[in-house]
């Protein structure tokens, strides 16, 4: 990661010739975390890796990593295999609106109000959805051969000890890790992962559609479900405040005092709505460009959030199937955002690309 991970093997003096290395499981998952760790961090000078600190910037290079995943133009990618990562393309939206939610003057008027509570929780959330599930995508890309051999393997505990040490160097690692079981696999990545190998063999057209959408949502529930809500959702302090923000008159009476009306009012106000726009921008004005969350949606109880999504999910998969060419132009103007600056270059940094 910041100081590389080393892999020795036995060499020869044979010109032009090849040594087999032979990397187990942790060695491979030590290298899929290392790839999300310098994807959101800058080289410096005299080698190594910074990580890069502005949240929102994080968020782009996270919407441009997904984005180039689902467009097969990351590192390992199989153009004529585009579309089997079809939660990427979603991904890349829904973490370009965490960009532009973290972006918005509305949250840093909301800051005075709520102190950082969203922001860590958004910006805690979004880095540690990106490390475990950039990491999966990275894996299969680099060895589909052995990642059913080393899937049921990946744990942080068992990195290689420079990886292992950097782990403990992240933000909100102490929090974060044993929420989210070490990065463990869980049932929904392997389901997910299965209707990928399903829809490598198939062509374009509607058996591959239905397949995409079963995948988008398999990816989603372990998103939702297995990693924000343990990570963010569940936080009494992260949930009070998104509760506050819907100024629910008669909730708010319930269960904390009439009082809390006004302050709800002005939280609310201040706040960025909930929705998705379909497009490389924070905002549009046409409508069929986005999906805005149902009044009555508790962003912080899973089945509440998860029937809104299941309904961005269905936009997206049509506007997928009818507007394909366009939306993968949103998707790859996204994709150039992998070198997003941070707020500031230090002395010792190179220049991201």
């Amino acid at each position: 990661m910041a100081d590389g991970v080393m892999i020795e093997a036995t060499t020869n003096d044979k010109p032009d010739s090849c040594v087999n290395v032979h990397c187990n499981c942790p060695v491979l998952w030590s290298m899929a975390q290392q790839f999300c760790y310098v994807r959101l961090s800058n080289k410096k000078n005299k080698g190594g890796y910074r990580l890069i600190n502005l949240y929102p910037a994080r968020a782009r290079r996270i919407a441009a990593t997904y984005a180039r995943m689902y467009l097969e133009t990351e590192e390992h990618g199989a153009p004529e295999k585009k579309g089997r990562y079809y939660w990427m393309a979603l991904g890349a939206f829904a973490s370009k609106t965490v960009a532009c939610t973290l972006e918005t003057v509305q949250l840093s008027y909301t800051r005075l109000v709520m102190g950082s509570t969203v922001r860590e929780g958004l910006g805690e959330g979004n880095f540690w959805l990106f490390m475990d599930i950039a990491a999966w995508h990275w894996y299969y890309s680099f060895s589909p051969t052995t990642f059913d051999d080393c899937v049921r393997s990946r744990n942080t505990d068992t990195y290689v000890d420079e990886v292992k040490q950097q782990i403990k160097k992240l933000p909100w690692q102490s929090d974060a890790l044993p929420k989210i079981h070490n990065l463990m696999v869980k049932p929904e990545v392997e389901e997910g992962f299965a209707l990928v190998k399903q829809m490598e063999t198939l062509p374009d057209g509607s058996d591959k559609q239905k397949l995409q959408l079963q995948h988008l949502l398999a990816m989603a529930k372990h998103e939702q479900g297995n990693i924000l809500q343990n990570l963010i959702y569940n936080n009494p302090d992260f949930a009070w405040w998104i509760k506050i923000q819907r100024a629910d008159d008669k909730e708010l009476r319930q269960n904390y005092g009439y009082p809390t009306r006004g302050f709800a009012v002005a939280a609310s106000i201040f706040s960025p709505g909930l929705e998705v726009v379909f497009t490389s921008q924070c905002d549009t004005k046409m409508p069929e460009l986005k999906n805005v969350a149902p009044k009555e949606t508790k962003l912080e109880d899973y089945d509440s959030r998860m029937d809104w999504i299941s309904s961005v999910a269905d936009q997206f998969h049509q506007r997928m199937i009818k507007f394909k060419s366009q939306m993968e132009g949103e998707l790859a103007t996204m994709a150039g955002w992998v070198g997003t600056h941070d707020g500031v270059i230090y002395p010792d940094e190179l220049s991201p690309q």
